[in-house]
């Protein structure tokens, strides 16, 4: 799954394809690289980011679903209800929700539905996130959300761990670790890594300094926990970097 920010402040690529010709643009770049699927978001959702109107959302990605759905398969990144309903009716056909609150508009608009896993919302989820213990507690959240889109008719339902909302760094490696347990739940499971700031804080240790490694130096460290993911059940990848992650993809499968 190749990321697509039409957004000025996402952390990764912020502002880069906020134009839709560039988003357009980046996404056919994606698919040429080998993305099975693009997912186009309007509204970031880093740590302490802003909510986005309605209407500048819808601005900002329908041209750009309308534009590539002929040409993969398209998810919209979003949690409003009127944004999906939008970008369904011109070619999205996975809706991934980090809110996990639109099963029921994924069952009655017939498409697919990614259950992600956050505590908090963009504005509050790193102000000192706290488990009892993060495996059991994002597994039956995860087992919970997936029914309840179930029961609404959702006939493909995805789960995502939400690596990096509402988790510290060890929460984040402890559900790496334990992915097998998310994957024992029977959905197919996918894992977002790709250049995320636990690896940049990782890495900021690794080399003895104090600040985290930069976006764009998490490269090798994104493949790394990507490719973890995939050996250990994970079904698909939510990446940056689509040409290297097929790669090493391809690899795994092999």
């Amino acid at each position: 799954m190749g990321v697509v920010n039409v957004t000025p402040d996402s952390f990764s690529d912020g502002g880069r394809f906020l134009d839709a010709d560039a988003a357009v643009a980046h996404a056919r770049q994606l698919i040429a690289e080998g993305a099975d699927i693009v997912d186009i978001g309007g509204e970031s959702s880093r740590p302490g980011a802003d909510p986005v109107d309605e209407a500048e959302e819808l601005r900002r990605v329908v041209p750009v679903i309308e534009a590539v759905a002929g040409e993969v398969r398209v998810s919209v990144d979003t949690v409003k209800p009127a944004v999906a309903r939008a970008a369904v009716a011109v070619g999205a056909s996975l809706i991934n929700d980090v809110s996990a609150g639109l099963g029921s508009v994924a069952g009655e608009l017939g498409v697919g539905y990614v259950v992600m896993h956050r505590q908090g919302t963009p504005h509050t989820m790193q102000i000192d996130p706290h488990y009892d213990d993060v495996v059991v507690e994002v597994k039956a959240f995860l087992a919970d959300h997936a029914a309840r889109a179930a029961a609404a008719g959702v006939t493909e339902i995805w789960v995502d761990p939400g690596i990096g909302f509402g988790k510290t760094t060890d929460h984040n490696l402890s559900l790496l670790r334990h992915l097998d347990q998310i994957v024992e739940l029977g959905y197919p499971v996918v894992v977002g890594t790709s250049r995320k700031g636990f690896l940049g804080r990782l890495l900021g240790l690794s080399d003895r300094s104090d600040e985290p490694a930069p976006t764009e130096d998490r490269l090798e460290a994104s493949l790394a926990t990507g490719t973890w993911a995939m050996a250990r059940g994970a079904s698909m990848i939510r990446v940056h970097d689509v040409r290297a992650s097929v790669q090493a993809a391809k690899v795994v499968a092999a």
